[in-house]
């Protein structure tokens, strides 16, 4: 077993918190290097699965034209989504970069490929399949984070339709769609911290001993 010293837990700790959802404002015109894609997917693909089960698949999308369309799904889900904020909030929508994916070296589109048998541990819970991407998504933004590399997570997407456009078969269920690239500097506090979008919560506002 590999042990790790306080300088590690230290770094690992200064990565978790240097982590930014980076938008298309953000990034530089140069490209990822293979070495460090090869390293975010490796991240990725050595996260915790329920079963060891490893249903994620990933696309890594670097042509135009597919992109273009991806973002015309993107201007007409975000059209939607600003009539549902109102007052400040309305106007603070209206004004933030929401997403990166001309902008971004390449994005990545990240599927759950279910199982066709029972899948250990997912028998009861069957989202268990679902959150297992969702880790290899979060080891993928903290190796892009400790390579200087930035990542946007873009959720206002029509997922079937952008399984449509990447001709993703049937069963697949598209669970994060990713922008990545170098950027000009990374926030020193999370973007919606600084504009006050939200309160950061403290341990003790979310932490219940036994039961509610």
């Amino acid at each position: 077993m590999n042990k790790f010293t306080s300088e590690d837990i230290e770094t690992l700790e200064n990565i978790i918190l240097s982590r930014r959802d980076v938008r298309g404002n953000r990034f530089i015109d140069k490209d990822i290097s293979k070495e460090d894609l090869e390293k975010i997917l490796f991240a990725g693909v050595n996260a915790p699965s329920v079963g060891f089960s490893q249903p994620w698949e990933f696309v890594v999308v670097k042509d135009a034209a597919i992109r273009t369309k991806i973002k015309q799904s993107f201007f007409e889900e975000n059209e939607k989504a600003a009539d549902l904020f109102e007052g400040k909030k309305g106007d603070a929508y209206t004004q933030l970069k929401l997403e990166g994916i001309s902008e971004s070296a390449l994005n990545i589109a990240v599927f759950y490929k279910p199982k066709e048998h029972p899948v250990l541990g997912q028998t009861s819970m069957k989202e268990a399949g679902v959150f297992s991407v969702v880790c290899a998504i979060q080891n993928m933004w903290l190796m892009a984070r400790a390579l200087g590399v930035g990542l946007g997570w873009v959720s206002i997407l029509n997922p079937n339709k952008v399984k449509t456009i990447l001709n993703a078969p049937e069963d697949r269920e598209l669970i994060g769609y990713l922008c990545l690239g170098h950027v000009d500097f990374f926030y020193e506090n999370p973007e919606l911290e600084k504009l006050k979008w939200e309160k950061r919560k403290t341990i003790d506002e979310v932490l219940i001993y036994n039961h509610y």
